[in-house]
């Protein structure tokens, strides 16, 4: 039991200094055209440490899906790939990430975490798409204005005949 430790803990220690070349990209999704981004950052690697960073700022609170689709060159994304913690729902290699149902809950950004490896002159680009999670209020007033419409045509009809 305690070389379980010890190995979790040389590990923990390891990957800490694999992280210190990290790549950090800033989106502010308040402007509609402004929902994709590049990985050229002078003077760092891509997914350099194994990991690239990118934030999603602008957004209110809520419950969202977010899907981002990923395209590039000489480089393998992990499936340990995630945002704020979620992992991605659909197939990693197909270049789209979807994730479901992601709640923000304070002012902080969205994070995405890309992992993975990169080859020499590796490079990617992607798109980012976030639309809401309607609340269910929304569907009861949905549901309550069909009724309404329902009630008003069979007055109609009624008033025909």
């Amino acid at each position: 039991m305690k070389l379980k430790f010890i190995v979790a803990g040389l590990l923990t220690a390891i990957s800490f200094g694999a992280f210190a070349a990290d790549q950090t990209v800033v989106l502010d999704l308040s402007p509609a055209a402004a929902n994709t981004f590049s990985s050229t950052v002078p003077g760092d690697g891509v997914l350099s440490g194994g990991l690239d960073v990118i934030s999603f700022a602008g957004l209110n609170a809520g419950v969202y899906n977010i899907d981002i689709t990923l395209s590039g060159q000489n480089l393998t994304f992990s499936d340990l790939t995630n945002l704020n913690g979620f992992v991605a729902s659909d197939v990693i290699n197909s270049g789209k990430f979807h994730f479901v149902g992601v709640s923000l809950t304070g002012p902080s950004p969205f994070t995405l975490n890309l992992m993975g490896t990169a080859l020499a002159g590796a490079k990617y680009s992607g798109e980012v798409t976030i639309s809401a999670v309607p609340e269910p209020e929304t569907y009861g007033m949905l549901l309550g204005g069909l009724a309404l419409m329902g009630v008003v045509a069979r007055r109609k009809a009624k008033k025909a005949a």
